[in-house]
This record gives C-alpha cells, structure tokens and sequence, in this order.
C-alpha cells in the first residue's frame, strides 16, 4: 500500500472562479515551483478546507496554511500573492495547528478589497506540494466554498 492508494477528494476554498495554476500572475505558482494545484479567483472573504485532514501550520504572516490527509498528502492553502509583505493584516485565521478540517470547516477570513488597495492579487493557491506521480484532475469554472471540483488520482 503506497501513499494516497485512494483517491484524495478536493474541495473548493472559497466561493469563486476555479482556474488552473498555470494561469496565476506569479511565476513560483505558474511553474509549479512548489507543486501542482489550482487557483480560486475569490468572490468572497470565508476560505474553507479543500480537503479532509489536519492543519499541520499556519504562516506567522497567516497568508498561509499547509494541511495534511490521512493519505498523507499535503496541501498548501496560499491566500493572494505577495501577501507576505501585509505581515497578517486583512487575514483573521479561524483554526488551529492540530485541528482536524473537512471541507466545512472555515481556515480564514479575508478582507480581500484590503489586500486589492494594497495593490495585492486576491487568487486563492491551493498547492499538491507532495503529489509525485498522482495526477490532479480538475473542473474549472464557478464554484462554491467546500463543493467538489475535483480529485486525485
């Protein structure tokens, strides 16, 4: 039995237009430097699990969270670009390390026209940072926070 031998349901994180990662405005992303995955351009502030497992940290800057599946699979829940520099400000996080998420669960709550007068993009990254050879299937489109969009295999 080898690492994520079923299949990792995914969730989407937030209201919003699912699109693939290559199309993200930051080349870390769109290269898949850190991992496969997909962004979520946001039609609201609630972030929510895209998966069922268990916060493994939250950024001292909470622009991020990584989470991991009982599969062991693990996820990196990334909230705009270049909201580092922000140091937590427009981000309240609403979970804790250790705490167990399903797709119901809210992470974060953002004030994204903050982060846009900051001159900061808004996608929500959810990256695979472990996937190896499974391969992430997606549906793209409008979705709404904690609906399936898709799994992998």
């Amino acid at each position: 039995m080898g690492l994520f031998n079923k299949k990792s349901i995914v969730y989407s994180p937030v209201n919003g237009a699912v699109k693939s990662i290559e199309k993200v405005n930051d080349e870390m992303f769109s290269t898949k430097a850190l991992g496969d995955g997909f962004a979520v351009e946001p039609f609201d502030g609630t972030i929510v699990a895209p998966i069922e497992g268990t916060v493994m940290s939250i950024f001292p800057t909470k622009h991020a969270i990584s989470l991991k599946t009982k599969q062991g699979l693990e996820v990196l829940v990334h909230i705009g670009i270049d909201t580092v520099e922000l140091n937590g400000s427009g981000f309240t996080i609403k979970v804790e390390e250790g705490e167990k998420v399903t797709a119901e669960t809210v992470l974060a709550e953002v004030d994204f026209n903050f982060l846009e007068s900051k001159g900061k993009d808004t996608d929500v990254m959810v990256i695979f940072t472990n996937l190896d050879k499974k391969v992430l299937e997606l549906e793209e489109g409008q979705s709404s926070s904690g609906k399936e969009i898709g799994m992998i295999k």
